[in-house]
This record gives structure tokens, sequence and C-alpha cells, in this order.
């Protein structure tokens, strides 16, 4: 598997998109990380409520996937999709020359108004990068497509975040800044023109700019279609889990290990490089397999970990003043509990997430596939705002940021259990279940991801079906795609 991965990265169907997404993961996160230095520690220096222009920035950027999501999808869908990466990349160095002047002149009103057009190119990018995968890569390459192409964005978001610290305290750091955010930009522009045509899905599409019907519209598709809409709650789900760590970080460090922010670093760097481990790790796992027999596993882990990093948390306020430096910090044993918790959890979350982006890609209808896709990062950027919003409520109430990170912890397990509750759609014996001689192999059919299995025979026999219920979301293979089979259970109206 190794070798695939390997191979993928030497072909021009892959390659460029690779270099180009990475890199616009990196710009993002460089002039994000870039603008809240300079906001927070230059030019409000002296302000009290610093905490006030980062949830600005989180705001303004998440703000373009509520807007223009609908819009991004269709447009993915209606026209070439290598061309519109190219139309993204040169929007992007436009965008990171206003931040250039942002940057020179100390001006926060036209910084923030950049971020907001960052957020804007990633809104329009996303469904072009992940909807382009199924149409250069083979069906038995699409999971480690994906699996690579979380790793780079991961690894993008790590490095962009540690050379902002780098670059904005230097001598004329903040013009420095923009120059390196342009020099990214001009980058990704010409990794973008290597990327080979990838024609219309549905050229006739009629676009439309009601932008509130266009996301109805979309939205329903995708809720409409069970099996892409469990695969979207559950990326959502990581995304919340994701974001309620990495946006607590930096008090959880300060007031609860008393740590400074070398340590903040620390953490977000094993977290991006845990779920990068993870995601090749899920493709390895899997062999190149689309499947979701390992996401209620990966859940589970998640949860354990969530929950001991939680109880393994010392009090707040425990720690002595002045603040710990990186090096004292890890000289004390029982940190290095959290930094396994931690590293664990986000391989775990490696696992869960990029199985389920291949089934919506794999599921998706060609014509509708950005769409979906789109669906799935406005619902993202829901449950992110979700998250926010009851943390802000939960520690407002007099919760420590360990006791929010617990009851993430357990509400992830029962997402975990939820997902691992047989329902009886085929009638699979306990023997069939279990046997590793069937193609099945030696695994615990998972409830409601078992249907998403999408290689190998039907995992059991059906019985006649009622009238107006001839199908079932089991799924028989044939050649390389999967297709629909006649059931012989019944759909029950639970089961969909």
């Amino acid at each position: 598997m190794p070798g695939k991965l390997t191979t993928l990265l030497a072909r021009r169907r892959f390659l460029p998109l690779f270099v180009t997404q990475a890199l616009a993961a990196w710009n993002d996160n460089f002039f994000k990380n870039a603008l809240l230095l300079l906001a927070t520690f230059k030019a409000a220096a002296g302000a009290r409520d610093a905490a006030t222009l980062v949830a600005l920035a989180g705001g303004l950027f998440i703000l373009p996937f509520f807007l223009f999501s609908a819009t991004a999808g269709r447009l993915a869908d209606r026209f070439d999709k290598s061309r519109l990466i190219v139309a993204t990349k040169l929007f992007e160095i436009v965008i990171v020359t206003l931040a250039f002047l942002g940057f020179a002149s100390h001006d926060l009103a036209v910084l923030f108004a950049a971020l907001f057009l960052m957020g804007v190119h990633s809104t329009f990018f996303s469904p072009l990068k992940y909807g382009i995968l199924p149409e250069h890569l083979r069906h038995d390459e699409l999971l480690a497509g994906n699996a690579l192409v979380d790793a780079g964005t991961f690894l993008g978001i790590l490095l962009g975040t540690l050379a902002a610290g780098l670059v904005l305290p230097l001598a004329g750091g903040a013009i420095a800044a923009g120059a390196v955010a342009i020099a990214a930009a001009v980058a990704g522009l010409v990794a973008s023109l290597f990327i080979p045509p990838a024609p219309a899905a549905a050229p006739g599409l009629r676009l439309g700019f009601n932008i509130f019907a266009a996301t109805a519209e979309m939205l329903r598709y995708a809720a409409a279609r069970r099996d892409l809409f469990l695969a979207i709650l559950g990326i959502s789900w990581f995304y919340l889990v994701g974001a309620t760590f990495v946006a607590e970080f930096p008090a959880y460090v300060r007031q609860t290990l008393g740590a400074d922010e070398h340590v903040v670093t620390l953490f977000t760097a094993v977290f991006a490089i845990g779920v990068g481990i993870g995601s090749l790790l899920a493709n390895r796992l899997l062999k190149g397999e689309i499947s979701a027999r390992h996401v209620p596993f990966a859940a589970l882990g998640l949860s354990v970990f969530i929950i001991d990093f939680s109880v393994a948390s010392p009090a707040p306020g425990a720690h002595a003043a002045p603040l710990l430096t990186l090096a004292a910090w890890l000289t004390r044993a029982a940190n290095w509990r959290l930094l396994a918790d931690l590293l664990g959890m986000a391989v775990c979350g490696g696992i869960f997430i990029v199985p389920l982006y291949a089934l919506l890609q794999e599921r998706s209808e060609k014509a509708h596939r950005a769409r979906v896709i789109a669906a799935n990062n406005a619902i993202n950027a829901l449950f992110m705002v979700v998250s926010a919003t009851a943390t802000v409520l939960l520690i407002a109430a007099g919760v420590s940021i360990a006791g929010v990170f617990l009851l993430v912890g357990i509400a992830n397990l029962a997402v975990a259990v939820a997902a691992a509750v047989p329902r009886p759609w085929c009638s699979i014996t306990a023997s069939a279940i279990w046997s590793p001689t069937r193609s099945t192999g030696l695994r615990l059919v998972i409830g409601s991801w078992t249907p998403w299995r999408s290689r190998g025979r039907a995992t059991g026999a059906c019985a006649p079906a009622a009238p107006g219920r001839d199908r079932c979301w089991c799924r028989r293979a044939t050649g390389r795609r999967p297709a629909r089979h006649r059931c012989a259970r019944p759909r029950s109206r639970a089961g969909g």
C-alpha cells in the first residue's frame, strides 16, 4: 500500500492537485495566524478584548461556507474543474496582494476583509479538489488519494501555523508575511496549471443566483440520500470535535496546564501529525477498499482517548506561576500521558474521516458530486459554529475546559455506540457475521455503516420485498463499480 501512495505522488493526474491543495492549506493558515498575531500583539496591543478579534476572524473565515457553498457546488458541476481551480488560484493572488497592503499599513480592516475573501476562496476550492479526485483516480486509488489529500492538508495547516509564528516577530515581519503569502499563492497557481482537464459533469446545469434557494435545494438532495447524509454527518461530527479541541488549546494550556505558547504549538503539531498518520493508516487498513467498517471502532477509540485526556488533566489553577516553558513542561512524566492521548485521538480521527470522504465521492452521482461536497462543507461549518457556541455557554456556566473535553468525549461515545447498533436490514446469521471465510472477513457487521461496503459479495440473503419497498441499501459489486441489487428484505422506516 505505501507503494500505491508513492505511485500516486509520481502521477501527473494527482501530484499537481496534491501540491495545489497543500499550498492552499498552508497559505490559509499562515495568513490567518499572521493576522491574529498582528492583531493581538501589535496593532491591538493593550486592548482588553483580544479574544473578540480571534472570534471575529473565525467568524469571517467560516461565513462564506454558509453563503456561497451552493454556488460553489453548482459552478464545480457546471464547468471544467481544472480550469476553475486555476481561476481560484488567480483569485487567491488578488486576495493576498490585498493582504500585503494591509500588513504593510497595519490596517486591520483591510486584513479582515482579505480574511473574508480567503474564506470565499476556500469555499469555492473545496468542492473542486474533492470533486475532481474521482475523475482522475481509479476506483481502487480513491481511498489512497483521499488519505494523501487529508495528510497534506493537515501538514499544510501545521507548517503554515508554525511559519506565521516564525515570520511575524522578525524585523519588518508584517511586510515579510505579506510577501510570503503572495509567493505561496503564485506557487499554487503554477502547480494548478499542470492539473489535467476534468470535463463538466453537468454542462446543462442552470446556475441561478438565489443563494438561499440553491442552498435549500443542495441540502435537500444530500438529505434524501441516506448513505450520503450519514457520511456528511460523520465528517461534520469530526469537525465539531476537532474544532472544540483546537480552539481551546491556548486557554487550556495556559489556565489548566500553566504552560506557555510553545506548548500550544506542540499540541497543534501533535494533533496535525496524528490526523495525517491516521489518514495514511486508514488507507493501509482498508487496502484501498472503500468501506466504513472501521469508522465505529475509530469513533470508539476517539472517545477513549478524549476521556482519558480529560481525566488526566490537572485541576485549573493547580500550577504555580510563572508559566512553564516547553522544556520544563516536558520534564513532568504526567504530561506525556496527555501527549499520548492527544496523538491517539488524532490518529483515530484520521481513520474516522478518510473513508467517509471517499464514500461521499464514490456514492455521489457524477452530475451532483460537487454539490454534495458543497453541502458537506456547509454542514461542517454549521457543526463548528455549534461547537463554538456550546463551548462558550458551557464555560460561562462554570464548566472547566477539561470538563468540556470530557462532555465531548461522552457525546462522541454515544455517537460510536449509535453507529454500532445492528439493524436487521438483511437476514444475516450470527455465524455469517463472524465467519473469517466469507468475503466480509472477520469483523462485526456494524449497523448503519454496513451498507456502505462497496466491494465484495452481498453480506446476506434477503427475504421477499414488500410492495413499494423493492430496494435496500445493500450493495452487490459488479466489476469495479457497485450497483444496487433487488433486496428481499423490506426496508424499515428507521432504516431508510
